[in-house]
Order: structure tokens, then C-alpha cells, then sequence
């Protein structure tokens, strides 16, 4: 059974002009996007399934990330159903010459395993088997009662 950690993923984003708003700040359209490409691959690499986007739970943009900043992506599986999974994903701000970093972004998608004829099909059971893994885990799921 996969654990919480198994299933971290982060990457990262140079901001560039072609990704920015009017403000010359990272379009929300744009990190809903990377947001929703590694939930993904989390969630398929929990479930050893292709997954599909069911649901964004919540989604708070906290701060902004310009252009010329890095965006830090995170994502890791944090509660299941039957065939759904439950990703918690955030997102930083580094400045790429320091490496300082601030959360801009917080929230969580559901997704759906599916079969090659596109059918749902029941996931694996999570696994917590580490401080960190529980603690990512209980911050999600109080994140979820809260809303």
C-alpha cells in the first residue's frame, strides 16, 4: 500500500511573461494548471491508474508570484474513497537567486482513477507511516473539516 510520502511530488516553474496577468503577476489560470498536472501524477502514482480532475475542494490564492520568481508546486495524497483520490497540493514563491520562499497558494482536487475504457476503478488503501507523512495528512483533513 502506498504511503503519504510515496506519493509527494514538487516541481518547479520559472514564471515568465507569456504566464502573467495584467498585474505582471503569475495568471491564477496558469497555476491552476500546474496545480492540476502534478495532483495528478501524485494521484496516479498512488493509485497505479490514469486519474481524472473530479473536483477542485478548495483553492486560496494567499499571495502573488511574479514574473522572473520560481513556482514551487507540492502535491501528495492525503485520504482516498473508493475509486477517488484526495490530493493536497501548495504553492511558493522562490526568488531564484536566493532561494527564499513564501506559500502563495493552499488547496486540494479530488480525482479518479479510471480503466482504459474510462470507467472508475477502486484505488489502494493509504498508508501513513511517518511523522511528516501524518502530519501532512492531519493538516489536510482539518483544512477539509474547516470548510
Amino acid at each position: 500500500m502506498p504511503t503519504v510520502l510515496e506519493t509527494r511530488i514538487e516541481n518547479r516553474f520559472r514564471v515568465q511573461p507569456n504566464h502573467a496577468n495584467n498585474n505582471e503577476t503569475l495568471h491564477g489560470g496558469n497555476l491552476m494548471k500546474w496545480l492540476d498536472e502534478i495532483g495528478a501524477m501524485s494521484a496516479m502514482r498512488f493509485s497505479g491508474e490514469t486519474c481524472v480532475t473530479a473536483r477542485v475542494n478548495e483553492l486560496e490564492f494567499e499571495r502573488p508570484i511574479g514574473i522572473g520568481d520560481t513556482a514551487v508546486v507540492e502535491a501528495f495524497v492525503y485520504d482516498t474513497g473508493r475509486t477517488s483520490v484526495h490530493v493536497g497540493l501548495r504553492a511558493w514563491r522562490e526568488t531564484p537567486t536566493t532561494g527564499e520562499m513564501e506559500r502563495t497558494t493552499e488547496s486540494s482536487f479530488t480525482f479518479v482513477a479510471i480503466d482504459e475504457d474510462g470507467s472508475p476503478v477502486a484505488v489502494p488503501e493509504l498508508t501513513v507511516d511517518s511523522e511528516r507523512g501524518r502530519k501532512l495528512r492531519e493538516r489536510m483533513l482539518e483544512t477539509e473539516a474547516e470548510s
